[in-house]
């Protein structure tokens, strides 16, 4: 048998199949085996084992993503707070001061004057 690769999940459709088969094993009243990994007992303890993992993980998602709507919000919230602050300091200092430079915004002095297009002439 070929080493089993734990790190990816198990498709979904294997994992319903499994349940099914344990669902199925519990009406066969006289299984009996000598594995201890095989045995009734133990499938039934990985079964709940299962879905309490699976359970916290669907809790543990549901506050990811509660805290990466927030942590995203929040940056939307800065980033717009900052823009603001930008337009304040073009209206009180000017485009072309120092202030502004020293917020980030490129001095209106600083910027390349557009040039002209030369006209092709036509032959």
């Amino acid at each position: 048998m070929p080493t089993q690769d734990k790190t990816r999940r198990l498709p979904s459709q294997s994992i319903s199949q499994d349940i099914t088969s344990l669902h199925g094993l519990q009406t066969i009243s006289t299984y009996n085996t000598t594995r201890a990994d095989a045995s009734v007992t133990n499938l039934q303890q990985a079964y709940q084992t299962m879905l309490a993992q699976q359970q916290a993980e669907t809790e543990k998602l549901t506050l990811y993503r509660a805290a990466a709507d927030a942590a995203r919000l929040a940056e939307w919230e800065f980033h717009n707070a900052v823009l603001a602050m930008k337009e304040v300091i073009r209206g009180q200092y000017g485009s072309d001061s120092d202030q502004a430079q020293a917020v980030g915004l490129k001095k209106k002095s600083d910027r390349k004057r557009p040039s002209r297009k030369r006209s092709v002439a036509m032959a």
